[in-house]
């Protein structure tokens, strides 16, 4: 029964500090667009070109060269 006496106000201390942080997050506008986060993984990037690496880089030689 004593063990009430510290579980009770511990968990109205968490809920009430629950029902504060989503007051906040909810007036600072962190709920306003929950939409456009999810679609702007499926949009297409555009694709970029790696640059040509020269023969120098790859290793390759010219085989036809004298």
């Amino acid at each position: 029964m004593t063990v009430l006496y510290v579980v009770l106000p511990l968990a109205l201390l968490i809920v009430a500090s629950a029902v504060v942080a989503f007051v906040w997050a909810s007036r600072s506008g962190q709920f306003d667009d929950l939409d456009t986060p999810a679609r702007r993984a499926l949009l297409d990037d555009e694709v970029i070109e790696a640059p040509k690496k020269t023969d120098a880089e790859t290793g390759r030689h010219d085989e036809t060269a004298p």
